[in-house]
């Protein structure tokens, strides 16, 4: 098991799958946002987030939430929509928004610890929408 899942099982409080896979949603979001350049830091850094992407739940963005997140896209609100679709997708592993607000803080400290404070401010940017 991965240093970072192990931290998101302790920090909080999910279980293998559901830090596997909320890990997968956030780095699926970054892959989106970030250019590929900044992206490439990311997996040098954290090797094993194709591997989290892949463990994330298919379609994150179905139902109402996913509904609310193309209205919000639409008019120009892409961080509403992706908070929609991450909604929808910590929902799918059976999680709240208030675990997916306990994820953001561990992975973007964890990819600064391994990729320095330049690609944290990075990811925090993306993650925090600062």
């Amino acid at each position: 098991m991965i240093e970072l899942v192990q931290q998101l099982i302790s920090k909080a409080g999910v279980s293998e799958e559901q830090a596997q896979g909320g890990a997968g949603l956030l780095f699926g979001l970054l892959k989106n946002k970030l250019s590929a350049q900044d992206f490439a830091q990311v997996t040098e850094a954290v090797p094993d987030v194709n591997d989290l992407i892949a463990a994330a739940p298919e379609g994150g963005g179905g139902g109402l939430k996913g509904m609310l997140g193309g209205i919000a896209s639409s008019l120009g609100m892409s961080q509403l929509g992706d908070l929609a679709s991450l909604a929808n997708g910590f929902s799918k592993l059976g999680l709240n928004t208030e675990a997916m607000e306990r994820f953001i803080p561990v992975v973007m400290s964890f990819v600064e610890s391994k990729g320095g404070e330049g690609l944290g401010q990075i990811v925090g940017k993306v993650l925090k929408g600062g």
